[in-house]
């Protein structure tokens, strides 16, 4: 999973659209990072040309399976960093711009760990509120 941290982004980002849009295209990642299309059209071409993406003849983007494991990785990563940095006090916008930042340089252990203990809370929570 050693890719860079643009297109670990432009994975997540079309993971994020897939889940509200029917199809996704390039225009939809243009609106949704606000970056040039031709910025979008090179990055699409390579995530294509390494086997992230796969792009029909209508321009619809879809992920590839490889393409999805890194897009899931980085989205649960963003999701669980940003809710866990919110829980603990930071603003929620500034929770995820670290999130996202956090996201792509924290190592698959240490991450584990974090998510480990955000669940052991969770769960201490939620039966000490049932008690």
């Amino acid at each position: 999973m050693k890719i860079q941290e643009s297109a670990q982004n432009y994975l997540e980002t079309i993971l994020i659209l897939s889940k509200r849009l029917p199809h996704v295209r390039s225009i939809d990642i243009v609106n949704q990072l606000s970056f040039s299309k031709p910025s979008i059209s090179i990055a699409i071409k390579n995530l294509r040309e390494g086997g992230y993406v796969k792009v029909d003849s209508d321009g619809y983007i879809t992920l590839t399976d490889s393409g999805l494991e890194i897009a899931e990785t980085m989205y649960e990563r963003h999701t669980l960093l940003t809710d866990w940095l919110t829980f603990l006090g930071v603003d929620e916008k500034i929770a995820a711009e670290d999130a996202c930042r956090i996201e792509h340089v924290i190592s698959a252990e240490s991450f584990e760990a974090v998510k480990k203990h955000v669940y052991a809370n969770r769960e201490l929570r939620s039966g000490a509120a049932q008690v």
